[in-house]
């Protein structure tokens, strides 16, 4: 697949995960087992219809759009607050989804605070609102050799929303395996790769071990390994990575792959947002359903906003060569 394809299959692998979530988000694990999802559906928990995208795929369009013009965290900030004050890049030209964490940040944000310390700093602000997002800056710095700039800018762009470290080591993670995946056709192999080179770079920072401790079972234990017991599909970021690991690498394609972490239960749009962003990339477009895809909302918007984010990446890389 060339660069295009990857970013087609990645972008639409978060809006179709995260629409097949949308129904069934806050249906407990044991609700989901009676109901179990087969097949993307309508209303459900926010009474929208089939195909409808949450604020998973609003800000990741947001986030794309914010980068058209080069890395500049003020624009990105100014397409969130667009989002939340007008509706823009809504499914249906409303916000029926916002995390409390990300509802907070804005305001900082209108406020005129410099974006990259708008995002909860406390403990208790590691939903996943920020690793949700996170999958258009993978294309933006996959060039990008020092992996002191990567982890400065996943700092930055989590921290728009996020900046509790918690939260900014689960998108370096994520991100750092989205990048590997991108050259590397075997996802285990990329995974122990990514898995060398964050535990490598982290140790170096001097960073809480505390912190480090959360992402055992991602960085010292084999994710794909654990039991199915130990896997949550709760909103908070460290067991959204892990679910989101857990569900791409254990199964062989895109739908198998999203339907486990809908199936999870609780924040399942967001679970499958995630995974299914990983699932798009390394599988491809083709391997998304086509009768799922031909249900999403503002589709043909999204194909215009991908082939536009794609055109700036290319003319970035030839501006550097020139």
């Amino acid at each position: 697949m060339n660069l295009l394809e990857k970013i087609r299959g990645g972008i639409i692998g978060v809006a179709v995960g995260d629409a097949l979530g949308v129904p069934y988000e806050f249906l407990s694990r044991d609700e989901m087992k009676e109901r179990p999802v087969k097949d993307m559906v309508g209303y459900g928990s926010h009474n929208q219809p089939p195909g409808t995208w949450s604020d998973d795929s609003s800000l990741t369009f947001c986030l794309m759009e914010g980068l058209l013009e080069g890395y500049n965290t003020k624009n990105i900030a100014d397409k969130f607050i667009a989002w939340y004050d007008e509706s823009y890049w809504t499914a249906h030209g409303n916000v029926f989804d916002i995390g409390v964490t990300t509802r907070q940040s804005i305001f900082y944000m209108k406020k005129g605070h410099t974006p990259e310390i708008c995002g909860g700093m406390d403990e208790y602000s590691n939903g996943n609102g920020s690793l949700m997002r996170i999958l258009p800056l993978i294309y933006f710095i996959k060039n990008t050799e020092n992996i002191d700039e990567r982890y400065q800018m996943i700092k930055d762009i989590s921290s728009l929303t996020h900046a509790h470290l918690r939260s900014v080591i689960a998108c370096f993670i994520y991100v750092e395996y989205a990048i590997e995946l991108l050259n590397n056709s075997n996802k285990i192999d990329a995974y122990q790769i990514t898995k060398n080179r964050v535990n490598t770079y982290l140790k170096t920072k001097g960073l809480n071990p505390k912190e480090l401790g959360f992402y055992f079972d991602i960085l010292e234990s084999d994710i794909h390994s654990i039991g199915e017991d130990r896997i949550s599909g709760s909103g908070y970021v460290v067991n959204s990575l892990k679910a989101s690991l857990w569900c791409f690498i254990n199964t062989d394609n895109y739908k198998d792959a999203v339907i486990k972490a809908v199936n999870f239960g609780e924040d399942t749009d967001t679970t499958a947002a995630i995974t299914g962003g990983l699932a798009g990339l390394h599988y491809g477009l083709d391997a998304i359903p086509k009768a799922w895809r031909d249900k999403i909302a503002k589709y043909n918007q999204i194909e215009d906003l991908i082939f536009r984010f794609y055109k700036s990446l290319e003319n970035e890389t030839q501006n550097k060569t020139i």
